[in-house]
């Protein structure tokens, strides 16, 4: 008895009439309700969202940007939603109500939009009163449990998106600020560059004053060598009253003009001590305006750093160290130094000041003294008889006046000294108010002042820091396809379990035979391959022609299929050949088995530890690997190397079928009434 003989007579008493016929039609059509039928209904379920009623409620009442534009997202985010089509969304006016038709399950779940919606948005702009937009979200998993999860993805979506929007706002805002304050740091550097000019004529004013104080000084010690010998002649009075007389006569000419020019010398000295305070006074302005311009520029350092927080984009760690990075800057470098040499040239300015006011008094002083001199001189020049009885207070009237041209010495030089130092005080507040406007302007140059397409390119890019780049190296064309290769290779499965119901694993005459084991256990198998053949063969047909699966190698995963039809009926065979009734139920077992563990669905590695050892000892999750490598065209290399194993799997089952006719061949009474038959 050959090989063929034995699958030939049990196909035969398959066909042998009408209803064995249909039976054998019937079982190879089983997979087609696995495979086809239930692709067929989750082919692209994604697609028909739009038939699933969601309820909108927009209570938003918008609000006012800060730069006084009218705000209305809530409305824009469902005008969107609903353009999208996503879902077939239903307006309704109260969130009451919505929640209401949730429950019912009149709505799949009910989308809410609060009436702060858009004050919240905006008020990023104020940081006394910054609040995150909500949305408001009700689900009901007895609706249905997956649709949360879809309804998850919508709103993230959403949220990305709006805070994308909102986030370009605010960094456009934040870069048009860095512009801002590099335009006043410009202005801040012309006005430097104003008091540098200004204090540069100022020092070519004390340059002249101090020339001026020097020939004052040489007048006045000349004046004080003309006094001394005035007394010289006034000690020689007594010998000669004529020429007294002629003398004080002279002298009279001579110092007659001498009460205006003290006068002259005082409204001097108090003009220039009235011109020192007025210096000292801008000085100290500018010193005041340098320190306020430091203060507001930190300020602003501060407001930015905390927009950049509001907005998410730095961390307070990171606030932190940039404001101490610009408190550092500011007190050390050229700025710092210049600041702290006008600061000392201001002490400098103020003690020419408080010079200036002391030889302004002194000049008073001298000014209101010289009267008295000169009128003694007319006395003396009148009275020519009386001067000489008086010729010893006439010498001490003189040794007055050497005092007082002493004084009047020792003042100018004063005052030459404080407009030697009121030069070298303008001086140095020249250069130091000259680096100030240098480094002011070279400041400005770093601080960022974008134009406006930077400004919006930048802002692009600060709102949405990061984009992915997915590159699918294998793609499934549609939901259907995603599960095509679980529920394609359980198809097979669920078909060769049935062929068992009907076909006998081995024939009892078959066993009644003197043939070997192995070709009596080869014959009761290939009526099974060539029936499971058939189902795979069909199914392909179905789920590539009807359902439009387009697989990347359909030939390969028709021949791959077969090949699992091999392994699949080879093992169902040899399982219910070796244990008869009771095999059923182990590969109804080794069904489930597999179901859960091939990786049909979620990946294999994320069901529990004892289920991966079985994902790697039984065949199912190999085929259904194959298959989405096959139909999604990946990398082949691994299809081999599974066909391998498959025909490993088909010797194990040939292997089980042979021990199993071994077995049978001897009779016994179980084996004429077995204890249970399914």
């Amino acid at each position: 008895m050959t090989v063929l003989r034995l699958a030939r007579s049990e196909l035969k008493r398959m066909t042998g009439g009408l209803l064995p016929k249909l039976t054998i039609i019937a079982l190879a059509m089983v997979p087609l309700l696995y495979g086809a039928v239930y692709l067929y209904a989750n082919w692209d379920p994604y697609s028909n969202l739009d038939q699933i009623d969601a309820a909108l409620v927009v209570e938003d009442t918008g609000a006012t940007s800060g730069d006084g534009t009218q705000l209305h997202a809530g409305q824009d985010v469902a005008d969107s939603l609903i353009d999208g089509h996503v879902f077939n969304w239903q307006p309704v006016d109260s969130a009451e109500k919505a929640d209401e038709g949730v429950s019912s399950g009149k709505y799949a779940f009910a989308l809410k939009i609060p009436k702060d919606f858009s004050a919240n948005l905006a008020s990023p702009g104020s940081f006394d009163a910054a609040s995150q937009a909500m949305l408001n979200v009700t689900t009901n998993d007895a609706n249905n449990y997956l649709l949360s999860t879809i309804v998850d993805k919508l709103t993230t979506a959403v949220h990305s998106s709006v805070a994308k929007e909102v986030g370009e706002e605010t960094a456009n805002q934040l870069l048009t600020g860095f512009g801002t304050i590099h335009t006043q740091m410009v202005k801040a550097a012309d006005g430097a560059g104003q008091l540098s000019d200004g204090v540069t004529k100022l020092h070519d004013g004390t340059v002249t004053l101090h020339d001026g104080t020097t020939q004052l000084s040489s007048g006045a010690g000349e004046l004080y060598g003309g006094q001394l010998k005035l007394r010289d002649g006034a000690n020689q009075l007594n010998a000669g009253a004529a020429q007294l007389s002629d003398g004080l006569g002279q002298l009279e000419d001579k110092t007659a003009s001498l009460p205006a020019d003290s006068q002259k010398l005082a409204d001097g000295a108090a003009q220039v001590a009235a011109g020192n305070a007025t210096l000292n006074t801008k000085v100290q302005d500018v010193v005041g305006q340098l320190n306020a311009a430091d203060q507001g520029l930190r300020n602003r350092v501060v407001e930015s750093n905390s927009r950049l927080m509001a907005a998410g984009i730095i961390t307070q760690a990171q606030a932190d160290s940039i404001l101490a990075d610009f408190d550092a800057a500011a007190a050390s470098g050229p700025v710092a130094d210049a600041r702290a040499k006008i600061q000392s040239d201001a002490a400098q300015i103020q003690q020419l000041a408080d010079g200036s006011a002391a030889v302004s008094a002194g000049a008073a002083k001298l000014a209101a003294s010289t009267p008295a001199l000169t009128g003694a001189i007319s006395q003396a020049s009148a009275g020519a008889d009386q001067l000489h009885t008086g010729s010893s207070a006439l010498a001490a009237g003189e040794q007055s006046a050497v005092d007082g041209a002493a004084k009047l010495a020792e003042g100018a030089r004063t005052l030459d000294g404080g407009a030697a130092q009121l030069e070298d005080g303008a001086a140095t507040a020249a250069g130091g108010a000259g680096t100030l406007a240098s480094e002011l302007a070279k400041g400005a140059g770093k601080v960022p002042n974008p134009d406006d397409a930077q400004k919006d390119s930048l802002a692009k890019v600060m709102a949405d820091p990061v984009a992915v780049s997915n590159v699918s190296q294998a793609k499934a064309g549609s939901y259907g396809a995603g599960l095509a290769p679980f529920f394609l290779t359980l198809a097979l499965w669920i078909g060769i379990f049935m062929l068992i119901q009907a076909m006998r694993p081995v024939t009892q005459r078959a066993l009644a035979s003197n043939a070997p084991s192995w070709k009596i256990a080869v014959g009761g198998w290939l009526p099974f391959l060539a029936v499971s053949v058939v189902q795979a063969s069909l199914l392909t047909l179905v789920v590539d022609l009807a359902l439009g699966l387009d697989p990347a190698h359909p030939v390969l995963m028709w021949l791959f299929m077969l090949a699992a039809s091999m392994a699949f009926s080879a093992i169902i065979q040899g399982i219910v050949a070796l244990l008869g009734s009771p095999g059923k139920l182990v590969v109804l077992i080794l069904l489930v088995l597999q179901l859960v563990s091939s990786g049909g669905t979620f990946p294999w590695q994320t069901t529990p530890q004892p289920l991966h050892v079985v994902h790697e000892v039984l065949p199912m999750g190999y085929v259904v690997t194959g298959m989405r490598h096959l139909i999604y065209g990946a990398d082949l290399s691994m299809i081999l190397p599974t066909v391998a194993g498959l025909l490993g799997y088909t010797v194990l089952g040939a292997a089980l079928s042979t021990l199993a006719v071994h077995k049978h061949k001897f009779w016994t009474l179980k084996s004429l009434k077995p204890e249970i038959a399914v």
